[in-house]
């Protein structure tokens, strides 16, 4: 693996754990006892790693105000590749979020140079889907949300090429709508506490996406007025780019502290009732407040000839609105985790990790945990062939499909009404 990861490539393969280790993500496993009801999608190991996901876990067991946001770039019909998101978005919402989701469609006419009519068309596509997943919650374009620009401007003066090649490996030859469409990705997350105010953040991704959120956090923190930080004994409130008088009124709001040239040293106080202060003043004074946003990591859902499920690889993925022979056609000739023969498969036993039928009954298919147990042992085992799975598969996909064609129906005019 590379250092730099690219978020727009279709063909990449990934080294987790050198990612967790070069980048620090952590496992997201210790959090999962205080979870309530943790969904299959944690449960089952496909949310694998997070950023600071403790504050939501905190906001969802107490009932304060959090915020979930992700956004989906239309440059094509959406598919079961993309359905993860879209149901960790909603789980999201349903444990309390405020929900925001954006159609990067300035990022689809940038980078892959998708019209905007077809955005428009792509565009409409996920938001059906996402209303027939019963999300509720904001969405918007990127291209018609003015305030979105306002603050991907004030984002992009705390960027500059270096950081891009570093993190994205831009060059020379980089567009620079691309570099412009980046810019509006960092206001997209940050965008939830311009519109409804300073909260943690939650941003579920693949953990291709990693490189966006890395970037945010870093401007988010370069956006705020003060540094508050823990030092020997007190708690210094570090001036970066505030205004006097908003140091002035963290002096005044601790009767106790200490006025230096930048910095305001208070003792005998907790840093977290400190930070709460600190962000309220700086809002007074016209700055932003921001947390810096958090992020939960899943695995990429396989496609179905290998590599990841993508847009632009037809042959790769199941659309929602592919016709049940389009649909058996990829199933019975997708890769399996299979042997050479039938001899080696009972004997030897099949490899479903490896499998990109199981993953879609791993991800999506099958519900009951003991029914997927039992479909991984019994393959393992050699006792359940892949004509067989395949076979099964098919039907829990057709039946998944139908359902969810009379979802979006339903679901449809919401569209028009956002």
């Amino acid at each position: 693996m590379q250092s730099e990861i690219n978020p727009w490539s279709a063909n990449q393969s990934i080294d987790t754990d050198k990612l967790f280790t070069e980048f620090g993500i952590e496992p997201i496993e210790p959090l999962l006892p205080e979870i309530r009801n943790a969904p299959a999608f944690m449960r089952r190991g496909i949310v694998i790693g997070h950023r600071d996901y403790r504050p939501i876990v905190d906001a969802m067991t107490g009932g304060t105000p959090f915020h979930v946001l992700t956004g989906f770039m239309p440059s094509g019909h959406p598919h079961l590749g993309h359905l993860m998101v879209m149901k960790e978005v909603a789980w999201h919402v349903q444990q309390g979020g405020n929900g925001y989701v954006a159609v990067a469609d300035r990022e689809a006419h940038a980078v892959r140079n998708i019209s905007w009519d077809k955005c428009s068309e792509y565009g409409r596509e996920y938001l059906t889907c996402l209303y027939a997943l019963g999300y509720e919650g904001e969405t918007y374009y990127q291209s018609t949300n003015n305030r979105l620009k306002d603050l991907a401007f004030e984002a992009a003066i705390k960027m500059n090429f270096s950081d891009l090649q570093a993190i994205y490996g831009f060059g020379q030859e980089t567009a620079l709508a691309h570099a412009m469409s980046v810019a509006t990705q960092v206001a997209d997350i940050l965008f939830p506490q311009e519109d409804a105010g300073p909260a943690p953040t939650i941003v579920p991704v693949g953990i291709d996406q990693d490189p966006h959120i890395r970037l945010t956090r870093d401007v988010a923190h370069k956006l705020r007025f003060f540094t508050v930080e823990m030092r020997d004994g007190y708690v210094s409130v570090r001036s970066k780019n505030a205004p006097e008088e908003a140091l002035a009124a963290v002096h005044k709001a601790f009767p106790k502290s200490k006025k230096y040239e930048g910095h305001v040293d208070i003792k005998g106080v907790d840093l977290s009732d400190v930070k709460t202060k600190v962000r309220a003043i700086e809002i007074e004074h016209g700055g932003y407040g921001f947390y810096s946003p958090s992020a939960t990591y899943h695995y990429f859902m396989q496609g179905l000839q290998g590599g990841k499920m993508s847009s632009s690889v037809p042959e790769s993925f199941i659309g929602f609105c592919d016709t049940e022979k389009a649909v058996k056609k990829k199933i019975m000739g997708a890769l399996t985790g299979g042997r050479m023969t039938l001899e080696e498969q009972k004997r030897l036993g099949g490899e479903p990790d490896k499998c990109s039928v199981y993953l879609l009954n791993l991800f999506h298919m099958v519900e009951d945990d003991n029914e997927l147990t039992e479909i991984c042992r019994a393959c393992k085992a050699g006792e359940l062939m892949c004509g067989t799975c395949k076979k099964a598969t098919y039907e829990r996909v057709k039946e998944f499909l139908a359902d969810f064609k009379e979802r979006m129906d339903e679901a449809e005019h919401k569209v028009d009404e956002r």
